[in-house]
């Protein structure tokens, strides 16, 4: 069986639309702010701070957190407490279509529950 996320799976099912899948991922993107962005809201980065510490990121395929505390961005209290702050406001996809009326909250935990038996089949 083909692995697949969990938008292409309710697709293939017909219980959404490809659009319905852009407009969630569009609806986290508003809502999950990355930890540069929080960083730089709050002062303890600049704009070029988060683009060096990004391109470091795109070499080492390291977190952005750990590359802020080892190069001494950030301390390490300074991401712990911008990571609880992006968990504390994480929207995950599921919540998305909910919110946008696409699929309903029982739906929801139906399928997750069959996506994630279809994924331990494979």
């Amino acid at each position: 069986m083909e692995i697949y996320r969990f938008g292409s799976f309710l697709v293939a099912r017909g219980l959404i639309t490809h659009d319905a899948v852009i407009s969630a991922r569009l609806l986290q993107r508003k809502n999950n702010r990355m930890l540069g962005e929080l960083a730089k809201d709050r002062g303890w980065l600049t704009y070029d701070d988060m683009m060096i510490i990004l391109k470091m990121q795109e070499m080492t395929c390291e977190k952005f957190g750990e590359i802020a505390v080892k190069k001494n961005y950030l301390t390490r209290g300074q991401v712990d407490e911008l990571l609880k702050e992006q968990g504390d406001s994480y929207l995950h996809f599921g919540e998305a279509l909910v919110m946008n009326g696409a699929i309903s909250p029982e739906t929801l935990r139906e399928q997750l529950e069959e996506y994630h038996k279809s994924r331990k089949n494979t």
